[in-house]
C-alpha cells in the first residue's frame, strides 16, 4: 500500500499515522480504501468539526452569570486552533492567506445580514463588530480550510476547468447577490443554473490511496452543501445564532441549502488563488490528451 498524498505531519502525530496505516494494511484493499476515504474526509474537515464541537460543548456547560462571555471564548479558542494548524503544518501560510480573506469577506456579509435582520447573535460579547461576534468569521474560515485541505489530501485534479476569469466573475456575482437580493430581485436560482453551465464539463479526480475516482464538480458541491446545511442546524440548535422566525429549535429552511451551494463556489475560487486547479496526469486543462501515439516504422 503506497503512502497517502497528504499524511499527518509533525513528530507528535507521526506515530498515530503509522498506527492507522498498519491497521489498514491488514484489510482487503477495497475496505481499506473505503475507511481511508472516511478518515481523510474527517481529517480535511477537522477545523470545522472542532468549531462545531466547541459550539455544542460551550452551550452545554455555559452559564449566563459567568464573567467571560461564551462568544469571546469561542473567538479565543478559534485563534488557538488556527495557530495549532500552522504549528503542526496542517495548513501552510499561503493557505492561511486565502482562509483569512474568506474570513474577512464572511464577516462583512455577517455584519450586513445581521443589520438587515436575517439572523441575530443573541448573546453578549466584547470582541464583536456591529453586533457580530468575531468568532463567526472562523466559521466561514473553516469552510475555506476544508476546501484547501481536501484538495491537497486527495490530490484532486480538475478536468476541463473553465478559464480563471470566468470563475472569478461567477464568484463575484454570487457574493454580490447575497447583498443586493435585499433590494432587488434575487438571482439565486439564475446563479445556480449558471454554475451548472459553467462547470458542466468539469470532473473532479480524487485519489484515496491506490484508487482514483471521479465525480462531476457540481455533484461534489451539492454533496458538500448538504453537510454545510447540517452544520448550520448545529449552530441554531445550540442557540449560537437565531433566525427571526425561530420559536425553539426548528430545522433551518432547506432554501438555505441553495445559499451554501453558491457560497461553496465562492470559497472554491478563493482557494484556487493558492491551489491552482491541476488537470489529471496526461491531460491538458482543456481536456485534450497530452500523449501522442508512437510513430510506426
Amino acid at each position: 500500500m503506497q503512502e497517502p498524498h497528504d499524511h499527518i505531519t509533525g513528530p507528535t502525530l507521526e506515530p498515530l499515522r503509522r498506527l492507522i496505516r498498519a491497521g489498514l494494511a491488514r484489510l482487503p484493499w477495497w475496505l481499506s480504501e473505503f475507511l481511508l476515504f472516511g478518515l481523510k474526509q474527517a481529517w480535511a474537515c477537522l477545523f470545522a468539526a472542532i468549531m462545531l464541537g466547541l459550539l455544542i460543548g460551550t452551550k452545554l456547560i455555559w452559564h449566563d452569570d459567568w464573567v467571560v462571555h461564551r462568544y469571546d471564548v469561542l473567538f479565543g479558542m478559534a485563534i488557538l486552533v488556527q495557530a495549532a494548524f500552522l504549528y503542526f503544518k496542517m495548513e501552510s501560510f499561503e493557505e492561511l492567506k486565502v482562509i483569512m480573506i474568506y474570513h474577512v469577506t464572511g464577516t462583512i456579509m455577517e455584519i450586513f445580514k445581521v443589520h438587515m435582520g436575517s439572523w441575530i447573535y443573541p448573546e453578549p460579547s466584547i470582541f464583536n463588530i456591529a453586533g457580530v461576534p468575531l468568532f463567526s468569521g472562523f466559521m466561514y474560515g473553516s469552510v475555506g480550510s476544508y476546501m484547501a485541505r481536501v484538495i491537497r489530501i486527495f490530490d484532486m485534479r480538475f478536468s476541463r476547468y473553465p478559464p480563471f476569469w470566468v470563475t472569478v466573475v461567477m464568484a463575484v456575482a454570487i457574493y454580490v447577490n447575497f447583498f443586493t437580493h435585499h433590494f432587488i430581485i434575487d438571482l439565486r436560482y439564475v446563479l445556480m443554473f449558471a454554475t451548472l453551465v459553467i462547470y458542466a464539463r468539469v470532473w473532479v479526480y480524487f485519489t484515496t490511496d491506490i484508487t482514483t475516482l471521479r465525480l462531476p464538480l457540481a455533484v461534489t458541491a451539492f454533496l458538500t452543501a448538504i453537510f454545510m446545511w447540517l452544520a448550520e442546524n448545529v449552530g441554531t440548535y445550540t442557540g449560537t445564532w437565531l433566525y427571526p422566525s425561530s420559536d425553539g429549535f426548528r430545522l433551518v429552511s432547506f432554501s438555505k441549502f441553495g445559499s451554501w451551494y453558491l457560497l461553496l463556489y465562492v470559497s472554491f475560487v478563493l482557494v484556487t488563488l493558492v491551489l491552482k486547479p491541476q488537470p489529471p496526469e496526461g491531460e491538458r486543462a482543456d481536456g485534450k490528451n497530452l500523449y501522442r501515439a508512437p510513430a510506426r516504422d
